[in-house]
């Protein structure tokens, strides 16, 4: 390892461990139903989702619309195996149904849980859908997140799901404890763990030789099969590992949300999701991440106030009050696309030498524009 790979190395974990302990302190000061924190769980879930649904389209090439689907099998499994016993026996939240499953897990067996119970869905469902191509395939896998939706809320499945109601009393992110102690895990901490570790998992295979396939694949089918890539073989393993991904990330969702119904997972979520992945950039894990924070900040947090007519104190006019905040957010992403093609990022990924380029850049561009 030379001493110039050795110091961007630590400079990477400086920067990690300085985002984490700046987290904590917000985490620490802030009262718990502050925007800003809000904004940082919230952005921290969907950067886990994005970067899992860039690696099926940005990294293999493979045009899935079934995020929604396997969101929603996450979030179902984890209320569903973290909810006490005695709270799905005692009627209040089964209560025109009796509870199947009586017994209950920890976070993290429920975390991971959630994440195998999507994968397998995407396991089967796998066999079928990726033999198909292009919009052939996004419209097979948009069919199955919409069809999952109904069969949850379907009453046979009561016993199970609760049907088309809430799912409720589980594990949220305010019940989280340090491990084998009763001391509160900290909310957007352990957010930000969570997703955090699932992104490194996720960059640690797109460098491994199974992500060079993805590449291969993503680049010429014709030519990877000639090298001796398994194409079906390499399709379906990503799109496994995606849907596991994307099922941690429902979970995270249904801690966040603190209740669970099959109808918050539309097919509009998807649309969303795959916004915030070309904005970033397809083939862009920090493009991913700067997206949906950017994302979730407009639209949850910044934009909020051009509804009741004001923005940064200015009033808006009293005929676009109402919906005004999705006109002006349609407006930016519009911008966006028109300026940044290939998104934010493009295929590149954030680094420190191309951050210290940039800074070069403007800083040279405002001693040019001073001396003129």
């Amino acid at each position: 390892m030379d001493s110039a790979y050795r110091k961007r190395l630590i400079a990477i974990w400086i920067g990690i461990a300085a985002v984490y302990l700046a987290v904590l302190l917000l985490d620490m000061t802030l009262r718990p139903t502050s925007m800003l924190l809000t904004v940082l769980k919230k952005g921290a879930i969907y950067s886990l989702v994005a970067v899992s649904m860039n690696l099926l389209n940005g990294f293999t090439g493979l045009f899935s619309l079934g995020q929604a689907g396997f969101m929603l099998i996450g979030a179902y499994t984890y209320a569903i195996l973290t909810m006490p016993g005695d709270v799905k026996t005692s009627e209040s939240v089964y209560k025109y149904y009796e509870c199947f499953i009586t017994f209950d897990t920890g976070v993290f067996i429920g975390l991971v849980a959630a994440g195998l119970m999507a994968a397998l869905f995407a396991f089967l469902i796998g066999w079928p859908v990726l033999r198909l191509k292009s919009d052939y395939l996004a419209i097979a896998t948009l069919g199955f997140a919409e069809i999952i939706r109904a069969i949850f809320q379907w009453d046979v499945l009561g016993p199970v799901t609760n049907g088309a109601n809430l799912l409720r009393s589980y594990i949220d992110l305010t019940r989280v404890t340090l491990p084998f102690t009763d001391i509160p895990f900290p909310p957007t901490l352990f957010v930000f763990m969570v997703s955090g570790i699932c992104i490194l998992i996720i960059v640690l295979l797109i460098n491994s030789s199974y992500g060079r396939a993805f590449k291969a694949i993503r680049d010429d089918e014709t030519a990877a099969e000639a090298m001796g890539i398994n194409l079906f073989r390499s399709k379906e393993l990503s799109f496994v590992i995606s849907s596991f991904f994307a099922g941690i990330s429902g979970a995270l969702l249904a801690m966040f949300q603190y209740t669970v119904q099959a109808q918050q997972f539309k097919s509009m979520m998807t649309y969303e999701i795959l916004l915030i992945v070309v904005i970033g950039g397809i083939g862009s894990i920090s493009g991913s991440c700067i997206a949906s924070f950017l994302y979730i900040t407009l639209s949850e947090w910044w934009l909020r106030g051009l509804d009741m007519g004001t923005f940064l104190g200015i009033s808006a006019p009293s005929l676009f009050r109402s919906g005004f905040r999705k006109l002006v957010f349609s407006v930016i992403i519009m911008v966006i696309v028109l300026f940044f093609s290939r998104g934010i990022m493009g295929d590149k990924e954030l680094s420190i030498p191309r951050m210290r380029a940039a800074f070069a850049r403007a800083a040279k561009r405002m001693r040019k524009e001073a001396a003129g």
